[in-house]
């Protein structure tokens, strides 16, 4: 199992990547492969802005759906339109080409409550 150093982590399980005032959002190692096998990704509209825990989409699992969680405070900039035609790449890449949104980060304050890799690590058992 994977969890990247440089990035901050959800209790919600989905993973973010700070670069100056703009975030990449998608949902971590741990997460799909709590669901399986990924067949469908609902993403918002580029220019929604969504608080901190509120839901900004869901992935559909063969068995399941499951909502994704914004991890902090930010307005949508762009999506990850790859995921429209293969979401599989979040099963085979979550960290890298499955990723899901790019926000522009409007409460950078908020990234000190995510968890850092290896606080994140503990929360899920490994």
């Amino acid at each position: 199992m994977n969890f990247p150093n440089d990035l901050y982590y959800s209790k919600e399980h989905t993973w973010l990547k700070v670069e100056g005032n703009i975030g990449t959002v998608g949902i971590t190692e741990f997460a799909q492969s709590e669901l399986g096998e990924i067949v469908y990704v609902e993403l918002p509209r580029v220019g929604q802005t969504f608080k901190a825990d509120e839901i900004f989409g869901s992935v559909e699992a063969i068995k399941t759906t499951s909502d994704l969680f914004m991890p902090i405070t930010g307005k949508v900039i762009e999506i990850n339109a790859a995921l429209v035609k293969e979401p599989e790449l979040v099963n085979s890449s979550s960290f890298e080409m499955g990723w899901m949104i790019k926000i522009e980060i409007i409460n950078s304050f908020e990234v000190n409550s995510l968890l850092i890799s290896e606080k994140y690590k503990e929360f899920t058992g490994f």
